[in-house]
């Protein structure tokens, strides 16, 4: 059965960050990249998704995009056929001051955007994105430049307000009972294999953690075929009948 899935990037990302996956995803399901928009909380992100999906579908997200699918499930449990969890988290803003500092470095980010432009950010946010040693493949980080200054720093305001604002998702993760992919990249700086490793072990059904070696948090243009492997596999599982 070719299944609808439905793609969601993360901040300041569009469809490049599927686009390398479309070729292999393609024969088993009907890609949908998600836009975000104009929205700046998780939850609204979410219930533009679910306005547009079927009533059934299947949906993976990467980084800010894995908050978006567990406010999916959050609000539509029974719409959802198979969970897809890319390089991201779950745990909501720390408090005291490791949400300060938090606080402080996205601002300084955002102050870059709006003072030297979106590119001028993202030339210093790119470098603790990808694995060490792809920071001089001009042509990866072009892509990923490229792609962030498409977005404009009124986008990346709304998005950064939204991260701020993240709730717990860890009351989500335990009511998971379908297909899930956990998945990162082995030298994510952002969202190691270890905070993969703690979803993963708080859902019932204990999905295996997939670490892709070679890859930081771009890890679907970073390591594209291992990344489309892993999803192939994963939206062959059958899934529970809603």
């Amino acid at each position: 059965m070719r299944r609808d899935l439905f793609l969601i990037p993360g901040l300041m990302c569009d469809h490049s960050v599927w686009q390398p996956l479309l070729p292999a995803l393609s024969p088993l399901a009907q890609c949908h990249i998600v836009d975000h928009g104009d929205a700046d909380d998780l939850g609204e992100m979410a219930r533009r998704v679910l306005a547009q999906a079927p009533e059934r579908f299947a949906v993976a997200g990467h980084s800010m995009g894995g908050r978006v699918v567990l406010e999916i499930l959050r609000q539509a449990p029974q719409r959802v056929s198979h969970v897809g969890l890319l390089d991201t988290g779950f745990k909501p803003l720390p408090e005291g001051a490791a949400a300060e500092e938090e606080r402080r470095k996205r601002q300084a980010l955002l102050d870059i955007a709006r003072q030297q432009g979106v590119r001028a950010m993202a030339s210093e946010w790119v470098k603790g994105m990808v694995a060490p040693h792809r920071l001089g493949d001009t042509v990866l980080l072009a892509e990923i430049l490229d792609m962030f200054e498409r977005k404009s720093a009124d986008t990346f305001a709304r998005q950064i307000r939204a991260l701020l604002a993240r709730p717990d998702g860890t009351s989500v993760l335990h009511r998971i009972d379908v297909p899930t992919l956990v998945l990162c990249g082995e030298q994510d700086s952002w969202s190691p294999p270890a905070q993969h490793q703690a979803m993963a072990d708080v859902m019932p059904l204990h999905p295996p953690v997939h670490v892709v070696p070679g890859a930081g948090h771009m890890v679907t243009m970073e390591q594209p075929q291992a990344v489309a492997q892993a999803v192939c596999d994963w939206l062959r599982e059958p899934s529970r009948v809603a």
